[in-house]
């Protein structure tokens, strides 16, 4: 047996709750900033993360790309450093910054050792691109164009087309509707203003959520997000989305010249955190989130050999996110197999997943939980996400028991209060536009 496979094996037969254990501190600053901290000194290794209500979902009105557009340009020249000055210090080091962005939230992440002098110069550079970007108008100019580029070649891509459509279909007038990367002809009317209006009312001290993992005390911890807070605008929090309104059923069809058509359906699913998060969760997998395991797969591509796959999922947010249901398939068989998923829906809200169907769901769950926060990087995932939308702080210790606790009433029960078979959002993208 190889190292790793040793190592995974040790993991998998400690006991579920010992894996799960974190000790997650929390505390406020001083502006109002959230801090989440988890302290493990086994690699000499930071991992920390600054969050911001400043996703695309944030956009103006007539600014659909605004909120990608300033995301981008944080590490693209700050406090006078060029962007490729600002590289070649965090290479210096060792250090990596990266970035993270969708309809909530926009996202700077930095690893860097743990040791004073590549922790203090990553550190350094982290609060220039946080508290002083700069958007040059040279590199404000570049990224636009690369950013419209972008959009249009991702216009050939007929996944990305059916997408688009299906939140344009399913949110409306929302927020949710905007698409992440912007609109052409809006980006290139954005101003330097612009990205420093946004920039200031969005990054701002009230705003933030910043998560910490690894090789430092509690005192250092305090003492780095002090810094990272104090040097923000104090702008007053962003207020809080509107409630989607659930889309009625509608069937839009896109011609495109693809050789599959891309098939999705669904409808407004559930927020972060929505008390019935755990059933419909785990009923999703026995739907069509546990892959060859899954209903979804069994009717389309077992059966009938319609699509090579079949899913859905919940996406959830800070407000309802979708519930999305999808497959590529022959432009002759689209509608017959959009049929077959449909019915299966059906068919799974009104009689809920079998006793065995669920327990197996239960059993590759919570199996396969220890491989979710076997890293640091993927630990500060979590703490990023319970900071921002402001879950549980024993949210991963309690995760097992949760997912055990589902039973069949509790997903019949949730599937049926979130879903109408008969007020679906249906998007087709192909050729013909699949008629």
């Amino acid at each position: 047996m190889s190292i790793k496979r040793f190592f995974l094996a040790l993991l998998l037969s400690l006991p579920l709750s010992t894996q799960a254990a974190l000790a997650i501190q929390h505390w406020q600053t001083p502006e109002g900033t959230r801090v989440i901290f988890v302290e493990n000194h086994e690699l000499p290794i930071l991992d920390m993360s600054v969050d911001f209500p400043a996703g695309s979902a944030r956009d103006p009105a007539g600014k659909a790309g605004l909120a990608q557009l300033t995301h981008s340009l944080l590490d693209q020249g700050a406090g006078g450093l060029s962007d490729t000055a600002i590289a070649h210090r965090l290479a210096d080091v060792g250090a990596a910054l990266s970035g993270s962005f969708d309809r909530d939230r926009a996202g700077v992440t930095l690893r860097t050792l743990s040791s004073a002098r590549e922790k203090t110069a990553a550190l350094d550079t982290l609060v220039l691109v946080l508290q002083k970007p700069d958007f040059p108008q040279a590199v404000t100019k570049r990224e636009k164009q690369r950013l419209i580029a972008a959009i249009r070649e991702a216009e050939a891509d007929p996944g990305t087309v059916a997408d688009k459509a299906f939140y344009r279909a399913l949110y409306g007038k929302h927020p949710y509707a905007h698409d992440e990367s912007g609109e052409p002809t809006a980006i290139e009317k954005l101003t330097r203003n612009d990205l420093q209006a946004f920039y200031r009312t969005h990054y701002s001290a009230p705003n933030a959520v910043i998560a910490l993992m690894g090789d430092i005390t509690r005192a250092e911890a305090e003492a780095i997000a002090a810094r990272l807070a104090a040097g923000l605008s104090k702008t007053a929090t962003v207020p809080a989305l509107p409630d989607p309104v659930p889309a009625q059923s509608t069937d839009t069809r896109i011609d495109h010249p693809s050789t599959q058509s891309h098939v999705l359906f669904g409808s407004v699913g559930m927020a972060r955190d929505d008390p019935d998060f755990f059933p419909l969760y785990v009923g999703n997998y026995v739907l069509g989130g546990g892959g060859f395991d899954s209903r979804l797969m069994r009717e389309v591509r077992d059966k009938r050999g319609y699509a090579y796959s079949a899913y859905s999922y919940f996406m959830p947010m800070m407000e309802a996110g979708p519930f999305q249901l999808g497959l590529q398939t022959k432009q002759a068989q689209a509608d017959d197999a959009l049929k077959v998923a449909r019915d299966t829906l059906r068919q799974f809200i009104a009689e809920g997943p079998s006793e065995a169907e669920l327990a197996q769901a239960k059993a590759n769950l919570t199996g396969g939980f220890p491989l979710r926060i076997d890293s640091n990087k993927k630990i500060l995932g979590y703490l990023s996400l319970i900071g921002f939308y402001k879950l549980p702080l024993d949210y991963l210790d309690t995760w097992i028991g949760q997912v055990e606790a589902v039973d069949v009433a509790a997903v019949k029960r949730a599937f049926a209060a979130r879903v109408d078979p008969d007020k679906l959002v249906t998007v087709v993208v192909g050729p013909g536009g699949a008629r």
